[in-house]
């Protein structure tokens, strides 16, 4: 019995042993250096033109008018936000998530939104023209809309607009 119980007290010491190594080796998630988060806040009007914006985050944000031309919003992540009559010309959107954005009007004159997620976003009187739309999610009925007016082919990745969007 005396042997039983040395073993089982034995084999609780090794276990917790094993526990304080692992909690004492394991290290914390680091928060990604420089992260800018612009969540709920007023932007109308802002100067980001040719700025590095890659991952930064636009929740609910007010951006009427908002100049992004040439800018990388590569893994960005805008829901929620308002780009009326905004500027994206040349803006380079890849892998971005656009939910729930309002474009009406806006230049997306040979902006690039590979795999981008554009869902339930709107694009009325928007300028499409060169924007490469490649592998993006967008919803069908705006789909629809912008393939009346998809023109032009994109100078980065020398894809049209109508091929990008599969307009028939």
């Amino acid at each position: 019995m005396k042997k039983i119980l040395l073993r089982c007290f034995s084999l609780i010491v090794i276990f917790m042993l094993a526990w304080l190594w692992i909690l004492l080796s394991s290290k914390p998630a680091l928060a990604q250096i420089n992260t800018i988060n612009y969540n709920n806040i007023n932007l109308e009007n802002r100067d980001f033109s040719n700025a590095d914006l890659a991952g930064v985050t636009f929740v609910a944000a007010e951006m009427r008018g908002t100049n992004f031309q040439g800018a990388n919003l590569t893994n960005a992540i805008l829901t929620k936000g308002v780009l009326l009559k905004a500027n994206l010309e040349s803006a380079n959107l890849t892998g971005a998530l656009v939910d729930r954005v309002t474009m009406d009007g806006a230049n997306l004159k040979n902006a690039i939104f590979t795999e981008a997620t554009l869902t339930r976003s709107r694009f009325f009187d928007a300028d499409i023209t060169g924007a490469d739309f490649t592998d993006a999610l967008i919803d069908r009925y705006q789909v629809s809309l912008m393939c009346k007016q998809a023109d032009g082919i994109n100078p980065v990745t020398g894809v049209s607009t109508r091929e990008s969007l599969g307009c028939r």
